[in-house]
């Protein structure tokens, strides 16, 4: 075999936790472009960066809010888990304080109670309930 192979894409993704409010709601971004719909924040992993880096960017990209990682859900890889191609996601848990401010390609931020979150694209729903299961546990490593 020569040359790299071809991979798909790799993105990275943070449930945030609020931990300055009540209950630690987790923050959702409606997406401006396709597919529409609420997700949790996060994006494309950039040539030269860690997967860390890049979820602690998009999270600062999307929401404005400056997100400490506290552990790693899962990664999610499901080619059909995006409706624009194969894409492998890795899913982080982080804490963040203050007002979500929407940002970049997220038309709103908020916080939502996350057992009764919006609509959501993607996986993120299978993705939520994982971290729901674990935070219900008492973290479960993260």
């Amino acid at each position: 075999m020569s040359g790299r192979p071809e991979t798909p894409p790799v993105a990275a993704d943070v449930v945030i936790e609020l931990i300055d409010r009540p209950g630690r709601p987790v923050i959702f971004v409606e997406r401006r472009f396709e597919p529409l719909g609420w997700a949790l924040p996060g994006g494309f992993v950039e040539i030269g960066e860690t997967v860390e880096a890049a979820a602690v960017r998009e999270a600062l990209e999307e929401t404005g809010l400056a997100v400490t990682l506290t552990g790693l859900l899962g990664v999610y890889s499901d080619p059909a888990r995006d409706p624009r191609g194969h894409t492998v996601g890795v899913v982080y848990v982080g804490e963040a304080s203050g007002e979500p401010v929407a940002g970049d390609d997220a038309g709103k931020a908020r916080a939502f109670d996350p057992e009764a979150p919006p609509r959501l694209v993607f996986d993120h729903g299978r993705i939520l309930e994982d971290y729901l299961r674990r935070r219900r546990e008492g973290g479960g490593g993260l």
